[in-house]
């Protein structure tokens, strides 16, 4: 089977579809971000690419905080909304029926319905073209206790997160294997 070449361009698929939430409790915003992922496990680093026109670039930039909240099926229609509305006109916490939740270590508010809820301090901020990125340390990770097995595991399949994909939103598949499958031992038979 051939492939088509294209020239160089946002194709990479899929990516995270997560609800950013900034400001404070008493003046919050949330924006739909599709560019974010780790960039380092140690120290724990996440970024945001935003437009400089978007409404939270300004309260990120000025208070270098912000929550990255990872979306589920039941948050789906409101990632949505958040993604193709403005902070400027509307109260998205309110048009969503969400609940900003105090953060344990940044001013910025939790969306309470998120299953995780990432508090980040932006330590760089890197100007890259029709967005800048948001380079954070990850401060606290705040999960639904439900997601917590006894033995202390984050259960993180039982969230049901979603993707976003090339203008489409999926829920994620069925487990294939875990890290290293491909070339565990087989146990043997007694």
């Amino acid at each position: 089977m051939g492939k088509i070449t294209w020239k160089g361009g946002a194709l990479l698929a899929p990516v995270p579809c997560v609800m950013v939430s900034c400001g404070t409790l008493e003046k919050a915003n949330i924006m739909t971000v599709a560019w974010t992922g780790i960039t380092c496990t140690k120290p724990a680093k996440t970024y945001i690419s935003v437009r400089k026109s978007r409404y939270s670039y300004d309260i990120i930039k000025n208070s270098r905080e912000f929550v990255i909240n990872l979306t589920n099926m039941d948050l789906a229609r409101s990632a949505d909304f958040c993604g193709v509305r403005s902070g400027r006109e509307v109260d998205k916490f309110k048009a969503c029926s969400l609940t900003p939740e105090k953060g344990s270590v940044v001013s910025a508010p939790l969306i309470a319905q998120s299953p995780v809820s990432i508090e980040c301090r932006v330590s760089d901020i890197i100007e890259l073209g029709s967005h800048d990125m948001f380079l954070a340390d990850i401060v606290a990770v705040n999960v639904q206790e439900e997601l917590v097995r006894g033995d202390g595991k984050l259960a993180l399949e039982k969230a049901e997160l979603i993707a976003y994909s090339h203008g489409d939103y999926y829920t994620l598949g069925k487990r294939l294997g875990k890290f290293g499958f491909s070339v565990q031992k087989k146990k043997k038979k007694r």
